[in-house]
């Protein structure tokens, strides 16, 4: 056994990020032109977006990182939005990319990077004030659901689904990520622009009907109404014990039958999702005090973002035999823990960005060594690169998302350049970030049009623009 000592420097932490990627350039040509739609063929422009681009691309050293940077922050806004009007409401459907459907979780994160324009383009405040408006019609719809469609007459290839799916929702997989994506979105609008005219009675409708959820997911007298089961013989989609999953202790927790990345859990409370639901609880409990002035409801949200830290605080905390003090992935009340860390956010790696805890928090440094460990099962090496992958498509692939988010999580220079190069590297010659590619093969790489992953790619440059401008100033 290792170690705690020789735990940290077999982690990528302890080793440092001397060893960079090796370079890719025998895949393809330096060929730096634009990868974007032309004009006409773009769902939505924005002048604030394009004007950015223009000004941050002028401060990066690297004509490869800037021309993956000018494809990838507007790719959303290409390739995957429809906006438009609705009972004098402002609408947003937006597409996770080569699927046909609105994810909660993807459609927050595609736009998220945008608000901190928002006050410098009208049209694309509005755009941004659709999405919560669609998200929260969503909600209504079916706060279980994870994805739906624009068109309810749309069939779904997951129609067969053991569980009580309804016409407009592609998907019905249970995780908490994605309300608490809804919530996010919603509260960071607002404390962005100071506009509170999205909190409409259908707003707040949606987010009681969060709430309820969320307690009807702790399961403390029953079961609930929810379950799931699909019949595909991919063990990751469905789930044990005829769809309610395994057992649990009720300690307060919230069950997730799914982590962000789609696939099952095995112990349903997913820690990171509950540390999630922590945050967007509090946020959404100011919204209430503040702008609606609830302080009846605003106390029901912060009662229950107490309940659910104190129980993360209490029982996901477990000794790790080589990694001492960390935060399991997911735990049952028992006294079961699953240690490992997936790349699809939120995951434990993202616990600062989502503002649960500090890069300092002595747990989450513990934490953070784990996933960036070959301690954590999912985490791979190879020739081009290392870094988190996860389950959903198999091992010795690495997600580009937990590269970026590693980047995110900390001030070490050394590691943040290592991330861009790695990033720089591995795109196989297409100028986007892909889901997941090959350690030993850039070009074997999943899905080519993933817009989550391209906006998130150009919250990270945005992110260094404004904190470590001199990072963006070399040639990587």
């Amino acid at each position: 056994m290792l170690s705690r000592r020789n735990f940290i420097k077999k982690s990528s932490l302890g080793v440092g990020f001397l060893a960079l990627p090796g370079s890719a350039k025998f895949l393809y040509t330096d060929d730096y032109v634009s990868k974007r739609p032309s004009l006409e063929q773009r769902k939505f422009t924005s002048l604030a977006v394009e004007n950015t681009i223009k000004t941050i691309k002028k401060s990066i050293g690297d004509k490869e990182l800037a021309w993956m940077f000018e494809n990838c922050f507007p790719n959303t806004l290409d390739t995957t939005v429809k906006f438009y009007q609705k009972n004098n409401k402002f609408y947003t459907y937006v597409i996770t990319g080569d699927i046909d459907a609105m994810w909660l979780r993807d459609s927050s994160a595609q736009v998220y990077p945008y608000l901190s324009l928002a006050n410098e383009d009208k049209k694309l405040k509005n755009l941004s004030k659709g999405v919560i408006n669609k998200q929260v019609e969503c909600v209504l719809l079916d706060p279980y659901a994870n994805a739906f469609f624009d068109d309810a007459s749309k069939i779904s290839e997951w129609k067969d689904d053991s569980t009580q799916m309804k016409p407009g929702i592609h998907e019905r997989k249970w995780e908490i990520d994605s309300l608490c994506y809804v919530m996010r979105l919603s509260y960071n609008y607002w404390k962005t622009t100071g506009d509170s005219s999205v909190f409409d009675a259908d707003w707040k409708k949606a987010m009681l009907l969060i709430l309820q959820t969320f307690k009807e997911q702790q399961r403390k007298d029953s079961k609930g109404t929810y379950s799931f089961e699909r019949a595909n013989g991919n063990p990751l989609d469905t789930q044990f014990g005829k769809g309610y999953g395994n057992p649990t202790k009720k300690i307060g927790l919230i069950h997730s039958m799914f982590r962000p990345s789609d696939d099952a859990t095995f112990y349903p409370f997913l820690i990171s999702s509950n540390m999630f639901a922590v945050v967007s609880l509090r946020e959404t409990a100011e919204i209430f005090s503040k702008v609606l002035k609830d302080e009846n409801f605003s106390s029901q949200y912060k009662n229950l973002a107490k309940e659910v830290d104190e129980a993360i605080q209490k029982y996901a905390i477990l000794n790790h035999p080589e990694a001492g003090k960390i935060y399991a992935l997911e735990i049952d009340g028992f006294g079961n823990a699953l240690f490992m860390d997936d790349a699809n956010v939120p995951n434990l790696l993202s616990i600062p960005y989502l503002g649960y805890a500090s890069k300092e928090d002595e747990v989450y440094k513990n934490t953070r060594k784990f996933s960036l460990s070959k301690a954590n099962p999912w985490f791979s090496e190879g020739k081009f690169a290392k870094g988190i992958g996860g389950p959903h498509i198999g091992e010795h692939k690495i997600w580009p998302l937990g590269l970026i988010m590693q980047a995110l999580t900390t001030d070490d220079d050394e590691e943040i350049l290592y991330c861009l190069k790695t990033l720089k590297a591995t795109h196989a010659g297409t100028g986007f970030i892909h889901e997941s590619f090959h350690v030993d093969n850039p070009k074997d790489y999943t899905r080519s049009w993933f817009s989550w992953a391209n906006t998130l790619f150009g919250e990270l440059i945005l992110h260094l623009y404004k904190t470590k401008p001199d990072i963006l100033k070399r040639k990587l």
